[in-house]
């Protein structure tokens, strides 16, 4: 459900957050607990960020890649945050094109970030600029591609089973 921009302006710790990305639509999630959710495009991604935190957002909880392999942004990348103060919780997610799969680093605002960039690097290939250490996480560092995108090919491991000796 879309926000109106009366909700929006209405709420102090919303209207502060989204004031800085001119790029950002704005929907509330009533399916379970609310939850603000903003779309930004990705040069107003860091901007949005510092300012979600500069409003009371003070937890990082997580942040995950997703693959639209047929739509364009193909990837979407996902942030959600947390704010004790205000009980709310913030979702912001940033399309990223399949041409140039990079976007800014977060790690510098909440550091809680920079296991997950490099989790959505490995899986899905998406750079985050600025990103102090960006190594692969889960798949050996000889490891040709990224597993998580949706064109990646399946491979397999030959396994022999007793009853075919």
């Amino acid at each position: 459900m879309a926000a109106s921009g009366d909700e929006v302006a209405d709420d102090p710790v919303l209207g502060a957050v989204v004031a800085v990305a001119a790029s950002a639509k704005v929907a509330v999630s009533r399916a379970g607990p609310v939850q603000l959710v903003v779309e930004v495009r990705r040069e107003d991604y860091v901007a949005l960020v510092e300012a979600a935190r500069a409003g009371g957002f003070e937890t990082f909880i997580d942040l995950c890649g997703v693959d639209h392999v047929a739509r364009d942004p193909r990837f979407d990348v996902v942030v959600n945050l947390l704010s004790t103060q205000h009980t709310r919780r913030l979702l912001i997610k940033v399309g990223v094109p399949n041409e140039d799969p990079s976007l800014p680093s977060i790690s510098m605002v909440y550091p809680g970030a920079n296991f997950y960039e490099r989790e959505t690097w490995d899986m899905f290939g998406i750079v985050f600029d600025g990103h102090p250490d960006l190594t692969r996480l889960l798949m050996p560092d000889e490891w040709d591609g990224h597993p998580l995108r949706k064109d990646y090919r399946i491979g397999s491991v030959p396994v022999e089973f007793k009853a075919t000796r």
